[in-house]
């Protein structure tokens, strides 16, 4: 069984990277946090994955903006600028001279504790900021091929609970899910939002395509992706009609293709759900539409920004 969209192949120079920690270069077998870290403690902290493609970093600007308003409403100070934090980036790409087919994972913590415990008023140093860069691309028969959802009984929580915008460390409930779906022989898991409507997976988010539209759910349960919103950017500006809504179970095994969305593999076919094949059980011919026009997108947007 595969494991999902963030499947991949190992890659043997990935035993030899630099890792940033807090800015100092680190060999990867030499890479370490405290265990007073409050992101170990309690997972008190924020993130960004990213993706390195062909020498820019596309959708930085999307990516960087999320994880300070996430900073923001937990009320931890990144202290860094976006351009310091960007520069450090580019800092550990460049050190460890890549320039393709990397995936970057960028992680901001509340700092180092005097004590565990939950207080932030116990945080005795600056925020930990980790950056791991490494060679990392998604398997092209998952691409292809597509994947298997089950529904869990896992949901996605209002807002008052544990705001599911939050791209926080503390992820159990997502993790949960996926050893629910892991458990049923599936790849990933499908979740619903407190009201019973599909909402979306465990680590990607999900989309329907039923007479010719594209469906996603309302955004109010789940995190403001940004492959999301570039394929609902990518409907307008191509004339598909895509609609942001609450849809059932119901719609789902009756539509004609389904698909997920992440940085990491960008678009993913779904060939089935809880036991319906969807479609033909095979890619269909929008979502192999949207996945050419996701990746002349991320072609556009990686020679705007800043470069390796």
């Amino acid at each position: 069984m595969s494991k999902g969209t963030h499947d991949y192949r190992d890659d043997p120079r990935n035993a030899q990277i630099k890792i940033s920690i807090n800015g100092e270069l680190v060999p990867r077998a030499e890479a370490k946090v405290s265990v007073f870290d409050s992101g170990f403690v309690l997972g008190d902290g924020v993130w960004e994955g990213l993706r390195l493609h062909d020498g820019g970093l596309p959708f930085l600007d999307m990516h960087l903006d999320r994880l300070y308003e996430g900073a923001k409403a937990i009320d931890m100070d990144i202290g860094l600028t976006h351009a310091q934090l960007t520069e450090r980036l580019l800092q550990v790409l460049r050190a460890n001279k890549m320039h393709e087919h990397v995936h970057i994972r960028l992680m901001v913590t509340r700092g180092v504790k005097a004590t565990p415990h939950q207080d932030p008023r116990f945080v005795i140093g600056p925020t930990t900021v980790v950056i791991v860069p490494e060679y990392k691309e998604p398997l092209p028969e998952t691409v292809e091929r597509g994947i298997r959802l089950f529904t869990v009984h896992v949901r996605r929580g209002p807002p008052d609970v544990q705001d599911p915008k939050l791209n926080s460390h503390s992820k159990l409930n997502c993790i949960l899910a996926c050893i629910q779906a892991t458990k049923a022989g599936y790849d990933e898991a499908l979740m619903l939002d407190p009201h019973g409507f599909v909402s979306t997976c465990n680590s990607t988010h999900f989309f329907i395509v039923r007479k010719g539209e594209v469906w996603t759910s309302t955004g109010k349960y789940c995190l403001g992706g940004i492959t999301r919103a570039n394929v609902l950017r990518l409907c307008r500006e191509h004339g598909i009609p895509a609609f942001e809504k609450d849809f059932s179970l119901t719609d789902v095994y009756g539509s004609e293709e389904a698909f997920v969305t992440g940085t990491f593999a960008g678009l993913v076919p779904v060939r089935e759900i809880d036991g319906r094949v969807i479609g033909t059980g095979k890619r269909g011919a929008m979502v192999e539409r949207l996945q050419h026009l996701y990746m002349n997108l991320v072609k556009q947007e990686s020679a705007k920004g800043p470069r390796v």
